[in-house]
């Protein structure tokens, strides 16, 4: 990408690259494959005739999102011989983000889950309807199908993600009450503590990517968490710390072992309790982490 600030396709693009960033990474549930959806929407959008787009900003949108969603395709088969479960990539983010209760939704681990359940198109269709609120027609453009379709692929994604987001979304300020609580649980490895800050049903998954130790399911239940935690943390060779830390626009902290990252552990919080626990270890995934992320809707 050309570093030119004179040249105004290079200055339109850097004014939108953040929402070109969030809604390939929205799509994709990986930062390394949003950046290199924008290197390739950069190499269209410079090659475009800038004197006959009419609205910039939405044809950019449209280039990434074929971009996106040609990638998407590919990815899927991809992730379906991924060595045990897979997490989206942790973004660190500016507390502001956490402040937008719909951006903080949106790339929120919980969701982003769900996401990964629907197909490519539906995902596609979802984001840009629900959650950057751009028109049928423009879609239609940007997926490939007319405008009927669009809209029956929306229900329907919209009906599947309904059923499976969570129930209530946590204000910053519980979630950051409940991740303290949970935290001096976990690094005292005080079973009680963890059973009374965890819900019934808590969920916990955790992704090695084959390269680090995590459980290659889902671990379910207030009690199995809780024993997973305080063994593990007995059976540590080292000096475990804990961060507070905006990921994904939630609550989450940085672990680290002997001071070098260990992994990111996110954490959904319902009703003033841990109904969901994510902890991403694949060094692979944690490259987005050292510094903040911008994301925007606009």
């Amino acid at each position: 990408m050309s570093d030119d600030a004179a040249d105004p396709a290079t200055e339109v693009f850097l004014a939108h690259r953040a929402l070109l960033f969030t809604v390939a990474y929205e799509m994709l549930g990986s930062a390394a494959d949003a950046e290199d959806v924008l290197q390739e929407s950069w190499l269209r959008w410079a090659a475009a005739d800038l004197g006959q787009v009419r609205d910039r900003r939405a044809y950019l949108v449209r280039i990434t999102t074929r971009q996106a969603l040609n990638r998407l395709r590919t990815v899927k088969r991809r992730r379906e011989a991924y060595v045990g479960s897979w997490l989206p990539e942790p973004l660190l983010t500016v507390p502001d983000v956490a402040e937008d209760a719909e951006l903080a939704e949106s790339v929120s681990m919980a969701l982003m889950l769900v996401l990964e359940t629907l197909s490519p198109a539906e995902r596609a269709v979802f984001v840009l309807r629900e959650v950057f609120d751009v028109g049928y027609g423009e879609i239609a453009a940007a997926v490939g199908k007319s405008p009927s379709a669009v809209r029956q692929i929306a229900h329907r994604a919209r009906r599947h993600v309904d059923a499976r987001r969570p129930r209530r979304v946590a204000s910053s300020q519980e979630g950051r009450a409940v991740l303290e609580s949970f935290r001096r649980a976990v690094e005292t490895g005080d079973p009680q503590a963890l059973l009374e800050v965890l819900a019934p049903d808590v969920v916990l998954m955790s992704d090695g990517g084959g390269v680090r130790h995590a459980a290659l399911r889902p671990v379910t239940g207030a009690e199995r968490v809780a024993r997973m935690f305080a063994g593990g943390i007995g059976r540590l060779e080292g000096t475990l710390t804990t961060e507070p830390a905006v990921v994904n626009g939630g609550a989450a902290l940085l672990v680290r072992l002997d001071g070098e990252i260990d992994g990111v552990l996110a954490v959904r919080v319902e009703d003033a309790r841990v109904t969901g626990l994510y902890y991403v270890r694949n060094p692979e995934k944690l490259s987005h982490i050292t510094s903040e992320t911008p994301l925007t809707l606009r």
